[in-house]
């Protein structure tokens, strides 16, 4: 059945749009009229949408709902080689339609799910790979699918919430350099002349009238200069490897780098919990899980981590041996081995690693705020009092 987009109207004159399937665009009409609808317009395929959809960014919002689409069809009985076509049928980005499409076929020929969702093109994190491949193995795709789109959307949520919690530090910071650029434009060339008496005024008058004029002067290429360090800081933190080597020099800092550390250990423990949920082998979660962390120096630690495991000994040990997670952490691990229960103990504490997180956060927050604030009006007062100490001194020259 083919798809056809229509523009109809009802009995009040309301209009409609939406999609619907028919045998041919003479089914699409008559389905309409029976509905009681006038059509307006009505056109093969939903290509408005798709054009729309094609012009649009895929998001990690698009993947994390395909991902949970696909684990709720399954987990209702659903087979998977139905549960992928009806993913294929729907309303999704084009990107991910294409690529369910193209899974659809390969199930057909008789692939695995985790090899067919390796070469759709997606770009899911590789525990999301493993963890279908361990469903697969299991019986539970359904289950594991969930876990997989719960923790990405709880990695998205960090990030969102890191990244809101930027915003008014950086309106700040921003808005309090532009009030000091304006000043020294289009306040202190005014009281230009006053160099003229250069060897009389205090230094920080001279210092302050000298920069401003020397900025007006040399505007254009002032501008250029700062245009390129921005454009090449942009390209800059465009590679993975520089975002991870800012982050890993900014989780060296007090209390920021706490922060950071924190969040990073709760999205470490969050995705070991899920793997080892799944059943997925323990040296083979704690490299996926290893992987997934943001910040290298605490990689690198979990990779000794994961070598002493594979060694022979015991995860709380080599943790406490490697000064991986707090007191609190090593004693969760320990009891989870012991008890067979290590997947929910890892649960509780990225639970406690991601509270005590967002404390810390807030508390970055309040420290940024008054600090930027005095670093501004800092700079502002010093341009100030350097114009009223060149004005006062010209004063008591022509008394």
């Amino acid at each position: 059945m083919a798809r056809y987009r229509y523009e109809a109207l009802n009995a009040e004159g309301i209009a409609f749009n939406g999609v619907l399937r028919a045998d041919s665009e003479r089914g699409a009409a008559r389905a309409l009229e029976q509905r009681g609808l006038t059509v307006v317009e009505l056109r093969a395929g939903d290509g408005g949408a798709r054009a729309h959809g094609r012009r649009r960014r895929l998001t990690h919002n698009d993947l994390i709902l395909a991902l949970q689409g696909l684990a709720t069809l399954l987990n209702s009985g659903i087979s998977i080689a139905e549960a992928v076509a009806a993913q294929a049928n729907s309303a999704h980005h084009p990107r991910i339609v294409e690529a369910f499409a193209g899974m659809s076929k390969g199930l057909q020929r008789g692939q695995a799910f985790s090899d067919s969702l390796k070469a759709s093109g997606l770009t899911f994190p590789e525990y999301v790979l493993q963890l279908a491949k361990a469903g697969e193995m299991t019986g539970e795709l359904g289950r594991a699918l969930t876990d997989a789109g719960a923790q990405l959307e709880y990695e998205h949520t960090l990030r969102t919430e890191m990244r809101n919690a930027l915003i008014y530090p950086s309106v700040l910071v921003f808005a309090g350099a532009g009030a000091v650029a304006l000043m020294f434009l289009f306040v202190v060339p005014k009281f230009a002349s006053l160099l003229e008496r250069a060897q009389d005024l205090p230094f920080l008058a001279w210092a302050v009238l000298g920069l401003g004029t020397w900025t007006v002067d040399n505007g254009l290429w002032v501008a250029v200069l700062m245009a390129a360090l921005a454009f090449a800081g942009y390209w800059w933190l465009r590679e993975p490897q520089a975002r991870a080597a800012l982050v890993d020099r900014l989780a060296r800092l007090p209390l920021l780098g706490d922060w950071l550390i924190e969040s990073d250990t709760a999205r470490w423990a969050k995705v070991l919990s899920a793997l080892l949920g799944n059943r997925v082998p323990l040296l083979q979660a704690l490299e996926l899980a290893r992987a997934g962390m943001q910040l290298p120096h605490r990689r690198a630690r979990m990779g000794e981590v994961a070598r002493a495991v594979r060694g022979g000994g015991s995860l709380a040990d080599a943790l406490e041996d490697h000064d991986a997670l707090t007191a609190t952490g090593y004693n969760l691990v320990r009891v989870g081995e012991r008890s067979g229960k290590l997947a929910s103990m890892l649960e509780s504490l990225a639970r406690l690693y991601e509270q005590s997180g967002r404390n810390r956060m807030k508390r970055v927050l309040i420290l940024i705020e008054p600090l930027a604030i005095l670093i501004i009006g800092g700079l502002i007062g010093l341009i100030i009092l350097g114009v009223i100490l060149a004005i006062t001194s010209a004063n008591d020259l022509a008394i």
